[in-house]
């Protein structure tokens, strides 16, 4: 399994970490064990002092495939939830200013937190998927899925450029504005359209 990570995919959240908007698609990925196994609580990191949320949309694939044509990237895709793409952001930072990879920001054990999935079926049209990103109840991130640099078949046609995918794969398709620092304590919860998805408490 393979967790692909898209950032910089919304033009207010480059903005508000200082970065450029791309001209392709930015992508890392996270191993299997970033993934925070469902029932399991999730525990705030002892190596970092900056921990921070992002909430964005994922696709889970359905269907192996590479060098994918856009025509028919949405077959590839059967279902949607909400994810949190948990980061170190003082380690990120240090990475950045040393011109060095992100893994230890991004890619620790349960740094992936994934919601319920719901079928594709449920979203008609795949550019008007709204979601909401709440913290002890107040809204802190809201997005929709036409506001992405990049949809979800193009993502797919450029990471099948570089990359298999199979079955069971996910991707989490990057984070709108409104990232922030989650404590000890906080209650996390992702509304997708009209459903709850994403419930998690850091302890």
């Amino acid at each position: 399994m393979k967790i692909f990570c898209i950032g910089r995919n919304y033009v207010a959240h480059a903005k508000e970490l200082g970065n450029e908007v791309p001209e392709e698609p930015v992508i890392f990925l996270k191993p299997k064990t970033a993934l925070l196994k469902p029932h399991l609580p999730f525990y705030y990191p002892e190596f970092t002092n900056e921990l921070h949320y992002e909430c964005e949309l994922v696709l889970r694939i359905c269907k192996n495939g590479r060098y994918i044509n856009k025509r028919y990237a949405h077959q590839y895709y059967d279902a949607i939830t909400l994810g949190i793409d948990f980061t170190a952001r003082d380690i990120q930072n240090e990475l950045k200013q040393k011109g060095l990879p992100w893994e230890k920001a991004k890619a620790w054990d349960n740094s992936a937190v994934l919601g319920k999935w719901r079928p594709m079926s449920d979203f008609p049209d795949l550019k008007n998927i709204n979601f909401g990103f709440y913290k002890n109840n107040e809204l802190v991130q809201q997005g929709n899925s036409g506001r992405m640099i990049y949809s979800f078949n193009t993502l797919l046609v450029n990471i099948s450029k570089y990359f298999s995918l199979n079955i069971g794969d996910v991707i989490f398709t990057g984070t709108p504005s409104g990232v922030g620092e989650a404590l000890p304590g906080d209650e996390l919860e992702g509304i997708l359209e009209d459903q709850v998805v994403l419930n998690l408490k850091v302890e």
